[in-house]
């Protein structure tokens, strides 16, 4: 059974601040409910295409097609059980969107599409982020009951928790940013 989800923030950061926030794969933990303890266990970083609009990419690793993540986080919190997921990256178009497929992890298919558009809201500059998510948990009907009875949910958690952390960590991004800026020359 296949399921679909679909979750949209706006945010009042420009475009490219956002989307260079995402597409460095060291914020995933960031964005990620603590509880969970996502930890990045590994990263083979493919460079975005030159000619992207990224000069800042010299001083942030970006995850451009090809590129693997292979991430660890706990499934049942608090137990200490871990289950590792490697994401990889199939589309990069910059200032625009990206998605990555699950090369290995908890389901048996995975598409996570994240679009981003610049939008003014009430005057003000920003940007709206949207995550398409397909996937399919596998298990026949042991996987239906488990999508009914805390998949769907946990994944509603977890998208809930990004969005009421967003705005701060991209806050905390264009200061990390500045730092990094000024140390660079």
């Amino acid at each position: 059974m296949s399921c679909r989800l679909e979750f949209v923030q706006w945010v009042p950061y420009p475009l490219e601040q956002v989307f260079l926030f995402f597409a460095d794969p060291r914020n995933l933990p960031r964005i990620m409910p603590p509880e969970r303890g996502t930890r990045i266990e590994h990263l083979s970083l493919a460079a975005p295409p030159s000619g992207s609009s990224h000069s800042v990419q010299l001083l942030r690793p970006l995850a451009g097609v090809g590129s693997e993540i292979m991430t660890s986080f706990r499934i049942v919190p608090p137990l200490p059980f871990r289950r590792r997921w490697i994401a990889r990256i199939t589309e990069f178009e910059g200032n625009d969107h990206f998605a990555d497929i699950q090369v290995a992890g908890p389901f048996a298919e995975w598409l996570h599409r994240h679009e981003l558009a610049a939008d003014v809201r009430n005057g003000i500059s920003g940007t709206v982020v949207c995550d398409r998510v397909e996937y399919e948990i596998g298990y026949c009907v042991v996987g239906i009951i488990a999508q009914h009875l805390f998949v769907e949910r946990q994944m509603r958690a977890m998208f809930a928790y990004r969005k009421s952390v967003l705005e701060q960590r991209l806050r905390e991004s264009r200061f990390e940013a500045g730092a990094v800026g000024r140390n660079a020359t």
